[in-house]
């Protein structure tokens, strides 16, 4: 972590959007012990909570906040009661709208956007949700696609569209 890269923009804007309890962290660990993901994934949790407390906006550019689950093991054991999965998420939208996401994420995005749902109901989907004794074909999108359009209206207007394209 270089000077440069260091903002106290980037703590404010993680403190505005609603985590001024980011600050009491006491760096205890308990995010980290308790990430799931954590155990299989490089994700430490508590270093991520702290190179954003000291501005690093590096910790934008790495895979870390890509691999959280957003499972809230963190804030239900955390101490403080900060809200890290919350702070995670808000990372990955600034991540994103500065144009960097992780390939698998930025597909997933990109199928959604393209047909309105993030599972894609190929024909090995349809064949297991025979097997479970499911309709073939999901009641989302894929069998109402008349809805479709009014999906990608929603996306646009959220500007999901741009975010993914990294042009917000």
């Amino acid at each position: 972590m270089t000077r440069e890269s260091l903002s106290p923009d980037f703590v404010k804007r993680v403190k505005e959007a609603g985590f001024e309890n980011i600050l009491t962290c006491m760096q205890c660990g308990t995010c980290t012990s308790s990430c799931p993901s954590g155990r299989r994934t490089a994700l430490r949790t508590r270093q991520v909570i702290r190179r954003s407390l000291l501005g690093d906006e590096g910790v934008l550019e790495g895979d870390d906040i890509w691999l959280c689950t957003t499972c809230y093991n963190c804030l239900e054991r955390c101490p403080r009661d900060i809200k890290v999965t919350d702070a995670i998420i808000l990372l990955r939208n600034v991540a994103a709208e500065r144009g960097w996401m992780l390939p698998a994420h930025k597909r997933v995005a990109e199928i959604l956007l393209e047909t309105g749902h993030a599972v894609p109901i190929n024909q090995e989907n349809r064949e297991r949700r025979t097997q479970l004794a499911l309709a073939e074909v999901p009641p989302t999108v894929h069998s109402h696609p008349e809805s479709l359009e009014e999906v990608k209206k929603l996306l646009a207007a959220t500007g999901f569209d741009k975010l993914v394209a990294g042009k917000r």
